[in-house]
């Protein structure tokens, strides 16, 4: 069975990855919160896993120089062959319940509908009697 860790546990896990990295570019807290442009108890409660805001979080990443660790959350895709043949508009919101709801009815509509047959009352071109 997978277990997932549980939300504080992320918390305390991230904010342990960002001290390191601050440790690592020797970096006191006073120094990296002045450059994120956050207070020292803001930049101690993320580090804890104390809880912060997102903002928090993003002006110290990026005053870490790791902006594009932020990539990783929600990566662009990458274009590819198959996805070359599917032109769609970007996604603006999720799909509602009732929607997937009525796409999920048609679909088995659709497969309890015996395919059509196709008709032989003309005949193909080629295939005319002599």
């Amino acid at each position: 069975m997978i277990t997932h860790p549980t939300l504080e546990e992320l918390e305390f896990s991230l904010g342990e990855q960002l001290k390191r990295l601050r440790l690592n570019k020797n970096q006191d807290q006073k120094t990296l919160a002045a450059r994120a442009g956050v207070s020292v108890r803001a930049l101690r409660n993320l580090e804890g896993g104390s809880g912060s805001t997102v903002k928090t979080l993003l002006s110290v990443v990026r005053a870490l120089g790791r902006e594009a660790w932020l990539e990783t959350v929600a990566p662009v895709p990458t274009v590819n062959a198959l996805t070359l043949t599917r032109r769609a508009a970007t996604r603006q919101r999720a799909t509602s319940p009732a929607v997937k709801a009525k796409a999920a009815q048609r679909r088995l509509q659709a497969a309890a509908t015996p395919p059509a047959t196709p008709s032989t009352s003309s005949p193909r071109h080629g295939d005319e009697a002599a």
